[in-house]
């Protein structure tokens, strides 16, 4: 069973913050020179190098303030709400949480996630089944990291992305293949680790130099 961000077992786990810096990706991981934990940008280095030749990771978002997160929350609930009236309050946050985490958990707002795909030597997006962001009813249910009714070349792809990044330490939220994350409360959760070594960062003082 699939195990959501408003599940209260992620909100439950500890956070030892470690104190780590966000660095700012180079532009070998795309244009969009996403911000991320400094053992996060490691990784994913480590995730990329392990890809076939001709392939690479481009990341489209990292750090998130928590304000930007707000903003996605209140936009997908009233989404939620205009289709499905009368919605309750509990249904309403585990809906929401398919697709957007609720702040206190956020592993965008710890620096602790990216949203990534592959591209190939061009830097044209491959088949990944769905664009990144398309939420579950958009998409039909084909955001799930594990939809069936996938073309082979998607299916493919994205076993290639979850192959790499889990060999880096990374996890995959579920509902969303484009999301990964280390060192969140989520990533504790399903790695087994006592505590998350990240906790909010909405205002960071340090940004480090470039991760290769």
């Amino acid at each position: 069973m699939t195990i959501l961000l408003s599940d209260p077992r992620v909100s439950a786990v500890p956070v030892t913050e470690c104190g780590e810096p966000l660095v700012t990706l180079d532009a070998s991981f795309g244009p969009a020179r996403a911000r991320v934990r400094a053992s996060l940008g490691s990784r994913l280095a480590v995730a990329r190098d392990l890809l076939p030749a001709g392939i690479g990771l481009r990341v489209v978002e990292g750090h998130r303030p928590v304000a930007v997160q707000q903003t996605i929350i209140a936009r997908y609930s009233a989404e939620i709400c205009a289709l499905r009236p009368g919605v309750s309050p509990d249904d309403l946050a585990r809906l929401t949480s398919r697709f957007v985490a609720p702040v206190e958990v956020a592993p965008h707002v710890a620096g602790a996630a990216v949203d990534l795909t592959l591209v190939d030597a061009c830097g044209d997006d491959l088949d990944l089944g769905t664009a990144i962001d398309a939420t579950p009813e958009q998409s039909a249910g084909r955001c799930y990291f594990a939809a069936t009714d996938l073309t082979p070349d998607a299916r493919a792809n994205r076993d290639l992305l979850a192959e790499v990044l889990e060999a880096a330490g990374l996890v995959n939220y579920p509902t969303e293949w484009w999301h990964w994350s280390y060192g969140d409360r989520y990533w504790a959760l399903v790695s087994g680790a006592d505590a998350a070594l990240y906790g909010p960062v909405d205002r960071p003082v340090v940004d480090a130099s470039a991760a290769a």
